[in-house]
């Protein structure tokens, strides 16, 4: 997760300084979304014919390979060739992170304790510490870019990945489950479970909403208001930039492991959370419509402007990390122990369908109509998931 959002940060920032359009930024980034799709719909099953352990070590080897790639990137090259050769890359990179991720996930299921709202403690515990990493990840690829370059950081990070996958190998628990005892043929692309669905769905809605501005609109107006041009302006604005993500993606995360306290989940039936969820789902609506109003009555960049994004965004930030721990949650209780890889597989393939429509109007709505775009459209996305997770009180 560090190497993920590392790679995502030196890709923005990078080809932002080349002079890509909002539009071509978002591009370098949906074969990432679309390999994200296919892999969750895929990884379930194939970690149930193979093993969750498999599924680790081949999403960590194929990151490490996508990185070594990425090195090879020659600055020489056009608009179009880096563009597609990045877009190819950023696909394998995005199996390799579902794999592992599916897989990690999974695994929670299986060995967390029964009873007493232990699987709500340790699924948060996962995925907050997941996104904490991965919001320090961000830090680390501004840094690396403004003092290694592109090629130093790309090469750095697989280094780094090298050493982790061999330590997992060697050190992996044995209690983690090899081949799961399943012999289901492929069944396509739903689930069974109607909650299983509506989660997902709204769990699409819910990631597009905050892709839409998180994955290109804000970065590059904080750029606009942060750079003057200069390389020395660049470097400083790298590390502005990287810090709010990080900052936001690690207090995103901290929420999400305080959220079983939050919402009571100790002994709580699941109609109780499933109540909260959709309670929270709403509280997010009103936050990016808010803010686009604040930046359509700027009329442009201004001091209190991002001022009040920043406030706005980590208001949305907390709101959205307690809704995205409670999904973590409901979708282990919803699924059954037998198929698990399954259900989870299609919930994160769902995840990955959210962020794929977000990352695409995400640079379009920028273009097209700025910052205040971007952020109505982020809320039209919000409505759209509250409006799915209305749907799990009538199951």
């Amino acid at each position: 997760m560090l190497s993920d959002g590392a790679l995502r940060m030196l890709v923005l920032l990078h080809f932002n300084t080349l002079g890509f359009t909002p539009v071509q930024l978002a591009w370098l980034f949906l074969l990432y979304e679309i390999a994200g799709i296919v892999t969750n719909l895929a990884a379930g099953w194939l970690a149930a014919r193979f093993g969750l352990a498999a599924t680790l070590y081949g999403g960590l080897a194929l990151q490490i390979g996508a990185l070594a790639a990425l090195a090879q990137l020659d600055p020489g090259w056009g608009v179009a060739a880096s563009g597609a050769f990045v877009m190819a890359v950023q696909g394998v990179s995005g199996v390799a992170k579902d794999l592992a991720k599916m897989s990690s996930k999974s695994a929670v299921k299986l060995l967390a304790p029964q009873g007493n709202g232990g699987l709500f403690r340790w699924v948060a515990a996962l995925t907050g510490s997941k996104n904490a990493v991965k919001g320090l990840g961000f830090f680390v690829g501004a840094a690396l870019l403004a003092f290694a370059g592109f090629q130093g950081a790309v090469w750095g990070m697989a280094g780094m990945l090298s050493l982790i996958l061999i330590a997992v190998v060697l050190f992996l628990p044995a209690g983690l489950p090899g081949r799961m005892k399943s012999d289901e043929a492929w069944s396509g692309w739903r689930s069974n479970d109607t909650r299983v669905n509506r989660l997902s769905l709204a769990r699409m809605f819910l990631f597009g909403a905050r892709d839409v501005w998180f994955v290109v609109g804000v970065p590059v107006y904080f750029q606009s208001v942060l750079s003057d041009g200069t390389v020395e302006g660049r470097r400083e604005a790298f590390f502005l930039i990287g810090s709010f993500l990080a900052v936001w993606l690690i207090a995103y995360g901290a929420v999400q492991a305080f959220a079983p306290r939050l919402l009571g989940g100790k002994g709580q039936p699941e109609t109780e959370t499933t109540r909260k969820a959709i309670f929270w789902s709403g509280l997010l609506v009103p936050i990016p419509f808010l803010l686009a109003g604040a930046a359509w009555t700027s009329g442009g960049p201004s001091v209190w402007l991002t001022g009040t994004l920043i406030t706005g965004l980590l208001a949305f930030g907390f709101v959205f990390a307690v809704n995205s721990s409670v999904h973590s949650y409901l979708i282990l209780a919803f699924g059954s122990a037998e198929r698990i890889t399954r259900d989870v597989g299609f919930y994160y393939m769902a995840n990955a369908a959210g962020r794929l429509l977000g990352t695409l109007l995400s640079g379009l709505s920028y273009q097209l109509g700025g910052l205040p775009l971007c952020l109505v459209t982020a809320g039209v996305m919000a409505l759209a998931s509250w409006l799915a997770a209305r749907r799990l009180s009538s199951v």
